[in-house]
């Protein structure tokens, strides 16, 4: 029968680059263990109960209406309805433990591996797809959630079934049992050849509709239909779409013939078995005396031994398919947080906070890197005071900046706030200290309020008006019909990018962090909206500290310092007139652009 063809392969290679023990596994279990042996002692007492039956069945036809013993038969049935009764009820008890079990476990796997997700690095959701993160998180979780309530039940229930059943077969008749075993054997061989193929079929099925999903995503989203019409890709598109669908019919009609196929062996199988227990009961030399009732119980016995049987026999698939998500989802679940709370955190009062940011002898190195993204970096800002950080595109701004809210720690030196280095800060206390407007505009899909709110869920509508107005975009939201319960749409397509600028800038205003770090977040603006926007940046720095990246002269003519960047090292500091009479590396950026940008 060869269990090992019907395995996935893609479900082998799994675990063969992540073991997974099943002690592991097991100790997700553990704390539900007596949940659990009720689940077992109530599959075992349905089995039981359901073996009455064909014992009932058999004396109904032997003795009760032979004898038209109508009190005995009253019993018999009433025996029969309530063994059905019983096992009903016996199941519901058993599917409500059981799923109640699966949804704990479940739950607590899905927020652990959110939790744990959540605090990975930058690097970790830059080099893994999206798509990659979300299948962990709901398909193969969901799909342990049928491994805890139907593998593992199912597994309990067959084997209960089956030893049972056996037991009841043999108690009935010994020698149309011997026959059982010769004849089940090829019977199960046949259905499960046939089930081989429609798997294979379902699994290219799975494939060309995973295709076909990308295909859809990338063909119909906003991003895919504009790069196809401005690439003229719309009839290519068209083509692969075409040739994926076509796949697919070829498929389904495959996997319904194969399906028909299966339907057609099992009926022919479970009208077999029966037709040649019947032939060997009425031969002489092997019905031993057999009653029609005893034949009749013996038949519906075998009848229900056939499925558990198989599913027994497929118990090797289940558990490879079954420990590979539990491989997949513990693989991700096993990933080193990089940047973590410290075991130690240094008390740290957001109030209380001046904001003095200093990067000691900063080096850092991304993984793969050809040089240092920075190299030996030393910079001050004092508290309350602005620095510009100006250079070429890859010069190490970014990097620089994005170091001050700890999205990625130094490779040497450190980066102090007060004195205090930010890997003895725990990470709430930095995320409060540092607030930060990048130039990618991140909205949520809800409604303008909620998206304002999310930076300090407490915040009452007044404040969030007031950040707004700050902003300069609480006029732009008053024109909506629904003012401030506007749902922003997907990523905020409904809006312009000058106005989702300065609505992240909104949130960071209400947050009111010590140290605000503007990595171009004026780059989406037009200049006059920047002009409102930087007036009111101007006002909300007021007692901050200030840390800006842009490429404007406007931004950064008036910052305290400006520092340029060059291959990862400060090449020149001062204001922006010390360093215009300087005539160096700033000097070649403003004038290449006319004094008006300083290119990045």
């Amino acid at each position: 029968m060869g269990g090992r063809r019907t395995v996935d392969p893609a479900d082998r290679a799994q675990l063969d680059r992540s073991p997974v023990s099943l002690r592991r596994v097991g100790r997700l279990f553990a704390p539900h263990r007596w949940a659990i042996a009720t689940v077992v002692a109530l599959i075992v007492a349905s089995s039981a109960v359901a073996l009455a039956a064909p014992f009932l069945l058999r004396a109904v036809i032997d003795d009760a209406l032979p004898r038209q013993d109508v009190p005995l038969l009253a019993w018999l049935v009433a025996g029969m309805v309530a063994v059905a009764a019983v096992t009903a009820v016996l199941g519901v008890l058993q599917t409500w433990i059981s799923t109640t079990v699966g949804q704990q476990i479940m739950h607590g796997l899905r927020t652990s591996l959110f939790t744990h997700l959540q605090r990975q690095s930058l690097g970790f959701f830059t080099r893994t797809r999206g798509g990659e993160v979300q299948s962990r998180l709901t398909n193969d979780i969901g799909g342990m959630q049928s491994v805890v309530t139907s593998t593992a039940t199912s597994l309990a229930s067959n084997a209960t079934t089956v030893v049972g059943t056996v037991i009841a077969m043999a108690a009935l008749s010994w020698r149309l049992s011997l026959l059982s075993l010769v004849v089940l054997p090829p019977s199960i061989w046949l259905t499960r050849r046939v089930a081989l193929l429609r798997r294979a079929v379902t699994a290219r099925q799975q494939r060309h509709l995973a295709d076909m999903q990308t295909q859809i995503e990338e063909g119909l989203s906003i991003s895919g239909v504009q790069l196809g019409k401005t690439l003229g890709a719309g009839p290519l598109q068209s083509e692969r779409f075409a040739a994926t669908s076509a796949e697919l019919v070829a498929l389904e009609v495959r996997s319904q013939l194969a399906g028909r196929w299966r339907m057609a062996t099992m009926s022919i199988v479970f009208a077999a078995i029966p037709a040649v227990v019947y032939l060997f009961a009425g031969l002489p030399a092997t019905s031993g005396g057999m009653t029609i009732g005893t034949l009749v119980a013996f038949t519906t016995l075998q009848g229900t031994l056939f499925r558990p049987l198989t599913g027994l026999l497929d118990v090797g698939v289940a558990l490879t398919a079954s420990m590979a998500l539990f491989s997949r989802v513990f693989e991700y679940q096993d990933l080193p947080v990089e940047i973590d709370d410290p075991a130690h955190p240094v008390p740290v009062d957001p109030d209380a906070v001046r904001g003095e940011v200093r990067w000691q002898h900063v080096g850092f190195s991304y993984p793969g890197g050809a040089r240092p993204a920075l190299d030996d970096v030393d910079l001050t800002v004092p508290a309350g005071h602005t620095l510009a950080l100006v250079g070429e595109t890859g010069s190490g701004k970014t990097t620089l900046a994005s170091l001050v809210s700890r999205l990625a720690d130094p490779s040497t030196g450190r980066v102090t706030i007060d004195g205090i280095d930010l890997r003895d800060m725990a990470l709430a206390d930095v995320a409060r200290v540092v607030g930060v407007v990048s130039q990618e505009t991140y909205l949520l899909h809800t409604t303008i309020r909620e998206n304002l709110r999310y930076a300090r869920p407490e915040a009452t509508d007044a404040e969030i008006e007031d950040a707004a107005r700050r902003a300069q975009v609480h006029d732009v939201v008053m024109r909506l019909p629904l003012g401030y319960d506007t749902v922003v749409g997907a990523r905020g397509h409904r809006f312009s990018g000058g106005e989702k600028q300065r609505l992240a800038i909104a949130r960071t205003l209400l947050r009111d962090p010590r140290v605000l770090v503007l990595d171009e977040a004026t780059s989406a603006l037009d200049n006059e909206t920047e002009r409102a926007v930087q007036a009111a940046l101007d006002e909300a720095r007021t007692g901050r500290t200030t840390i800006t990246i842009a490429h404007r002269l406007s931004t950064v003519r008036y910052a305290d310092v400006i520092a340029v960047l060059d291959a990862g090292r400060v090449v020149e500091r001062g204001t922006h007139d010390e360093l215009l009479a300087a005539g160096g590396r700033y000097a070649a950026l403003a004038g290449a652009a006319d004094g008006v940008l300083v290119p990045v």
